[in-house]
C-alpha cells in the first residue's frame, strides 16, 4: 500500500478534474473511488500521468474509467506506489477526459448517485463538445515577477498582433478562440496553472498571437519572468530548442486545421496528396526523428474518416518522445511524407536527458503545450465527425 497524498469528495473535485490535477504533476500510484451507490470500489493505474488500467465490477482497462465517470457522489483516495499493471489503456489522458465526458453527456454512462440515469437522444451531429478546464500545474511563484487583473471580456491576446508578454493563469478561466468569417470560433478553455502566451516569444524574434484568448470572468495573471526564462533557454542545444519551437509550431497547426475543418475548406485528398506513410496509427514507435527536407503531414484514422492536423517542415519533428504525450503519433496519429522527405534520427534518450535538467517550471511549460495540443487534436476531430455525420444524413 501506498502513500495517501490526495483525497476528497467527489461533489468537490470530479473525475475529470482530478485525472487533469494528478497528470498535470505527473503522478504515479492507485485511485481508489468508492460510493454507496456501488458495491464495489474504482480502481484506476496512473503512470506518469496517464491511467493505464483500471477495474470496476466486471468492467476494466477503458471501460471501466468511462464507467466511472458516471460516479458523481462518492470519496476518493490518490495513493502514491509503483504500479506493476501493463499498459491496457491507449489514449492519453486529455482523450480519455473528453470521451469520458461527452458519453456522459449523450446518456451512454450510468449515473451511480441521486440522478435518475436517463439515455439522452441528442443529434451527436449539432452536439457541441462539452470543453472542460484544461489547468495547469501548481504555480511555482520564484517565475512570477508581477500580477495583472484581466476582467471579464478584456482580451489577454489578439490573434496576429505582436508580443512576448508571457503569463500564468493565478485565478481564474480564459477562452481561446480564433478569429473567422463566420465570427470567433472557441478552440480551449483554460484555467489555475495554465501558461498564456508563446514560448517561441523566447526563442523566435517577432513572434505573432496565433489566436485570441479572452477572460471569462475576472482573472488574475501572473507575469512570468523573461529574463529567467531566457537564461533556461540559453541553456538548451540547438536541437531542443528546436524541438520546443516544432512543439508550438504545431499547436498553431491544428488549432488552424480546426478552423479549416469547421469551415469546410480543407480537402483530405489535397492535404495528403504526394504523400505516403512512414508511421502508422496504433503502432508501437520508439523513434524520433528531425526532418532535414521535404515535408511530413500528420493524420488522425478515426471512424468517420481521415482528420487532417498539422503539416510540418525542415526542423519539425515526428515520432515518439518518452517525457510528452500529444495525443497525435505514434498510438492516435499516423504520419505521411513526401516523395523527397529526409530526417535524421534522434536519440530519445538524449532529450529525455535534457528534458530532466530543465527548471519544472520550463518542464511544465512544455507539458502544458503538449496537452493543448492534444486537446485541440481532439477539438478538430470533434468538428470533423459532426461534418462526416451530417453528410450521411442527406
Amino acid at each position: 500500500m501506498g502513500i495517501s497524498v490526495l483525497s476528497g469528495n467527489l461533489e468537490f473535485l470530479n473525475l475529470g478534474e482530478i485525472i487533469q490535477l494528478l497528470g498535470s504533476n505527473s503522478s504515479t500510484g492507485v485511485l481508489r473511488i468508492t460510493s454507496k451507490y456501488a458495491q464495489q470500489p474504482g480502481l484506476i493505474y496512473i503512470v506518469n500521468g496517464n491511467p493505464i488500467d483500471a477495474s470496476t465490477g466486471s468492467a476494466a482497462g477503458l471501460d471501466a474509467v468511462n464507467a466511472l465517470f458516471g460516479w458523481l457522489v462518492g470519496e476518493f483516495e490518490f495513493s502514491e506506489e509503483s504500479v506493476e499493471n501493463k499498459n491496457v489503456i491507449k489514449k492519453n489522458r486529455m482523450e480519455i477526459l473528453l470521451d469520458g465526458l461527452s458519453l456522459l453527456d449523450d446518456g451512454y454512462i450510468e449515473i451511480r448517485g441521486p440522478v435518475p440515469y436517463d439515455k439522452k437522444t441528442k443529434d451527436p451531429s449539432t452536439k457541441e463538445l462539452a470543453l472542460p478546464i484544461i489547468r495547469g500545474p501548481l504555480v511555482d511563484y520564484l517565475y512570477v515577477v508581477d500580477e495583472e487583473d484581466a476582467y471579464d471580456g478584456s482580451k489577454i491576446t489578439v490573434e496576429g498582433k505582436y508580443g512576448s508578454w508571457f503569463w500564468v493563469i493565478l485565478d481564474g478561466t480564459a477562452e481561446i478562440y480564433k478569429e473567422t468569417p463566420e465570427g470567433p470560433l472557441s478552440i480551449l478553455k483554460i484555467g489555475e496553472g495554465a501558461f498564456v502566451g508563446s514560448i517561441a516569444s523566447f526563442l523566435v524574434s517577432g513572434s505573432v498571437r496565433s489566436a485570441t484568448i479572452k477572460a471569462v470572468g475576472n482573472v488574475q495573471l501572473g507575469v512570468l519572468d523573461s529574463q529567467r526564462l531566457s537564461i533556461d533557454c540559453s541553456k538548451m542545444s540547438p536541437d531542443f530548442k528546436t524541438f520546443v519551437i516544432s512543439l508550438d509550431k504545431r499547436l498553431k497547426q491544428v488549432m488552424d486545421r480546426a478552423v479549416d475543418i469547421q469551415l469546410k475548406k480543407v480537402s483530405i485528398e489535397e492535404f495528403i496528396k504526394g504523400k505516403k506513410p512512414v508511421m502508422k496509427q496504433d503502432e508501437s514507435h520508439e523513434k524520433l526523428f528531425m526532418i532535414t527536407a521535404g515535408e511530413a503531414c500528420i493524420v488522425r484514422k478515426a471512424n468517420h474518416g481521415y482528420v487532417p492536423l498539422a503539416t510540418l517542415e525542415k526542423r519539425d519533428f515526428y515520432g515518439h518522445v518518452p517525457f510528452l504525450d500529444m495525443g497525435q503519433e505514434p498510438f492516435s496519429s499516423m504520419v505521411l511524407g513526401s516523395k523527397d522527405l529526409k530526417v535524421r534520427e534522434i536519440d530519445p534518450k538524449i532529450f529525455q536527458n535534457e528534458h530532466n535538467q530543465l527548471s519544472s517550471t520550463f518542464k511544465n511549460i512544455i507539458e502544458h503545450l503538449a496537452t493543448r495540443i492534444s486537446a485541440a487534436t481532439i477539438i478538430a476531430s470533434d468538428f470533423h465527425k459532426k461534418i462526416a455525420l451530417k453528410k450521411t444524413k442527406k
